[in-house]
Parts: structure tokens; sequence; C-alpha cells
């Protein structure tokens, strides 16, 4: 456990203000397991300066429009320095971070056609729920069944050559 005391911990509300963001913002990125700070005594979050480093890098990649899989993927790995003041992943982690998305996309694809097929299926199913509803209720209505059969009979049968 961290003390409260230790000048180099920030709060929650210390760590939002130096980073200009929210609280919330913070706990966000938390829920999504990216920053994982310490806890006082008291069960508060204290943020080191590792924590406000990693805040740093999750900010400025949202800014330039990466995705929470993209930075998860790239916080995974370490940065090398390139030149000083300058930060960047080494090409082996670019190309292990390449594969998790390519992995992540396919199966992402995979799913999304499968929901696409399942979809098709129910507005079929639904046509015909529909269909089945309508007959019923103009059976209610008094209409004759030999007459609703006979249309049912005439709709869903296939279209002569010259009809087309």
């Amino acid at each position: 456990m961290r003390t409260e005391s230790d000048p180099n911990l920030l709060t929650v509300s210390q760590a939002a203000q130096a980073l200009g963001v929210t609280a919330r913002t913070l706990k966000y990125y938390e829920e999504l397991g990216l920053v994982v700070p310490g806890r006082s005594e008291g069960r508060y979050r204290m943020y080191a300066a590792a924590d406000i480093d990693t805040f740093r890098r999750i900010l400025r990649m949202r800014s330039l429009g990466f995705s929470i899989t993209a930075i998860t993927e790239m916080l995974k790995r370490p940065m090398v320095v390139v030149e000083p003041g300058k930060n960047r992943l080494a090409a082996s982690d670019l190309t292990a971070v390449h594969s998790a998305l390519a992995s992540q996309l396919e199966t992402l694809r995979a799913r999304t056609a499968q929901v696409r097929k399942e979809l098709r299926e129910a507005e079929k199913l639904e046509a015909q729920l529909t269909r089945d509803l309508q007959y019923v209720e103009q059976r209610l209505r008094g209409v004759p069944a030999d007459d609703l059969l006979a249309e049912r009979a005439r709709q869903t049968a296939p279209k002569s050559r010259s009809a087309r």
C-alpha cells in the first residue's frame, strides 16, 4: 500500500488536473485496465509518475485517432528511445501490434458476417410471421379461409415466364 503522505504520488483529482482531463476520464481508462493506480491505506487512487506518463501516452494516442484496441496493444510493449525526446515502438513490437490488430479485425469481420446472416434469417422469419398474422387477422374479420388460402397460393406460386 502506498501512503497518502508520499509527495511523489497524486490523487485522482490532482492527476486529472495535471493532465487536463476529468477524474472520470482517468477512471474510465482504469476500468479498461490501461492504467492500474496504487491505492492508499484509505483505498484512494494514488498515481505515480509512471501512471501519469502512461496517461499522457494514452491521451496522445487518442488525440491521434487510435482505437482503444490499438492503444491497449501498444501499451503492452515498451517504448525505445530513437533520439533524445522521441520514443517509439521497436519494429518487432510494431509487428506484434500489427498481428494482434489484424487478428482482432479478422475475428470482428467474421462475427459481423455471422450477425448479418442471422439478421437476414430474422428478417425472413419476420416476413413469414407478418403474413401469418395478417392471415389470422383476416380470418378473425370473417374472410373465408378458402379465399385467403387461394390468395396465398397465388402469392407463393412461381412466376410464369411471360410474367417476368
